[in-house]
């Protein structure tokens, strides 16, 4: 079956059904996590072209969302899974410190809410 509008074979909805259900929730859930640390890195200017795709405002809303993500799941995908998550999520709320030019109040920092305030170590 095609779709009339391109040309282009019609996504097969029931074997992507069947594939997802197949994907235990640990990896799912992880892999939503990766997903917005990585979307959320470039836009802390952290990726290979920098600054070209920084937007403090879009990097925020990831990083709340990812906190959210991880906070919710933590119990659910074990100390294992969630350790390495949160290490990241810490990463990247103290690099959007370091990128705003005017810093969030403690607590107030994206994800900080879910997690508390991040302060760097030593500080």
């Amino acid at each position: 079956m095609s779709d009339a509008n391109s040309g282009q074979p019609a996504p097969d909805f029931d074997r992507m059904t069947r594939d997802i259900a197949d994907v235990p929730a640990v990896e799912v859930i992880t892999t939503v996590a990766v997903h917005l640390m990585s979307a959320a890195a470039v836009n802390l200017g952290l990726a290979e072209e920098g600054p070209q795709h920084k937007d403090l405002d879009e990097a925020r809303k990831l990083i709340n969302a990812l906190a959210g993500l991880i906070t919710a799941s933590a119990t659910e995908i074990s100390s294992f899974h969630a350790a390495p998550l949160r290490d990241g999520l810490k990463s990247l709320q103290l690099a959007f410190r370091e990128a705003s030019a005017v810093p969030d109040e403690p607590g107030q920092g994206p994800g900080e809410k879910f997690t508390g305030p991040v302060f760097r170590p030593g500080a």
